[in-house]
C-alpha cells in the first residue's frame, strides 16, 4: 500500500513538472524582440501590438481569434499577425503549447523592402505553410540565449520582408503622399518624449501638417497611430524596469502613465496579461 501511494505521489509530481509554464526572453536588439513560451490553457486575453508578430509553432496546437475568425496553428506552420490587430491566444489541447515569437517593428521591416516608400506588406491569412519562411524564422529564433549578430539581423529582416511581400495579397493602403521624412521626425519626437504627455499641436509643428492628416500618414508608414506608438514606448520601458525587479508601484509614474490603474489597463490591452502575471511568468525563466 505504501509503495502504491509513493508511486502515485511520483506520478503526481511528474504531472506537475510536465505542466510547468515558462516564458523566456532573448537579449533585446533594435527593433526586434524574441521570446519562447510554454503554457497550458487560454493564456492571453484580447490584446494588440504595434509590431508585426511572427511565430513558429513548435509543439501542440496554437489557437487564437484574429480578424473575426478562430484560427489554429500546428507545428511547422508560420503565424503572421499584423500591427494593431486584436487577437488572443491559448493552447488548443491539454498537452499544452510551445512556440517562439519574433516581434518586428514596422520601421525595421520597411528597411528590408525593395523600395523604401512601398506600403507595408499585409498577409491576409495569419497561418501559412512556407518552409522557406519557417527556416528564416528558425534561424532568427534558434538561439535565444545569444545576442543577435548584426549581419544576421540585417539578412533575415531582408529575407522576411521579401517572403511577406510574396504572400501579401492586399497591401496596406497609403496616401498618395507618404511624408516619410516628416513621419520619421514625428516618430523620433515620440521616442524622445515618451515619458510625458504629448500634445497634438506639438506633433503638428514637428510634421508641418494638421493632426488628422498626420495620423493617416503615420499609420501608413508605421502601421499604427502616434498615440499607440507612444503607449508602446512607455510599456517597452516599463517591461525593462520590470525585468530588473523594480516594484510595479513606481513604474507607472516613471514611464509617463497617469496612475497605476492606467498602466495596468494598457499593459493588459497590449500583452493580454496583467503586469503581475507577466512578471511571474518571466521572473524565473529569463535567459
Amino acid at each position: 500500500m505504501k509503495e502504491a501511494i509513493e508511486q502515485a505521489d511520483d506520478r503526481g509530481i511528474e504531472r506537475l513538472c510536465k505542466r510547468r509554464e515558462r516564458f523566456v526572453a532573448a537579449p533585446t536588439a533594435p527593433g526586434i524582440e524574441r521570446i519562447e513560451a510554454l503554457f497550458y490553457g487560454n493564456m492571453f486575453t484580447p490584446h494588440r501590438h504595434d509590431t508585426y508578430a511572427l511565430g513558429i509553432t513548435l509543439k501542440g496546437v496554437q489557437t487564437f481569434n484574429y480578424r473575426g475568425e478562430f484560427r489554429a496553428s500546428n507545428p511547422g506552420n508560420v503565424i503572421i499577425l499584423h500591427p494593431d490587430e486584436l487577437h488572443d491566444g491559448g493552447a488548443g489541447t491539454e498537452d499544452g503549447l510551445q512556440y517562439r515569437m519574433l516581434y518586428l517593428e514596422p520601421a525595421l521591416l520597411r528597411s528590408g523592402l525593395d523600395h523604401e516608400a512601398d506600403p507595408l506588406p499585409f498577409v491576409g491569412e495569419p497561418v501559412i505553410q512556407d518552409p522557406v519562411l519557417w527556416s528564416i524564422m528558425a534561424s532568427a529564433l534558434g538561439e535565444l540565449e545569444s545576442d543577435m549578430d548584426p549581419l544576421l539581423r540585417d539578412q533575415f529582416v531582408s529575407d522576411i520582408a521579401r517572403r511577406l511581400s510574396l504572400h501579401a495579397k492586399a497591401p496596406l493602403k497609403r496616401p498618395r503622399f507618404t511624408a516619410s521624412q516628416s513621419m520619421d521626425q514625428v516618430r523620433a519626437f515620440l521616442e524622445d518624449n515618451f515619458d510625458r504627455p504629448v500634445q497634438s499641436d506639438e506633433l503638428e509643428q514637428v510634421a508641418g501638417m494638421d493632426r488628422f492628416r498626420l495620423i493617416r500618414h503615420f499609420r501608413a508608414r508605421f502601421g499604427t497611430t502616434p498615440y499607440r506608438y507612444l503607449m508602446m514606448r512607455r510599456l517597452q520601458k516599463a517591461r525593462a524596469l520590470m525585468m530588473i525587479g523594480q516594484p510595479l508601484a513606481g513604474i507607472a509614474a516613471e514611464t509617463g502613465f497617469a496612475d497605476q490603474s492606467h498602466f495596468n489597463r494598457h499593459f493588459r490591452q497590449t500583452y493580454g496579461v496583467s503586469p503581475g502575471r507577466w512578471t511571474e511568468l518571466f521572473a524565473s525563466n529569463t535567459l
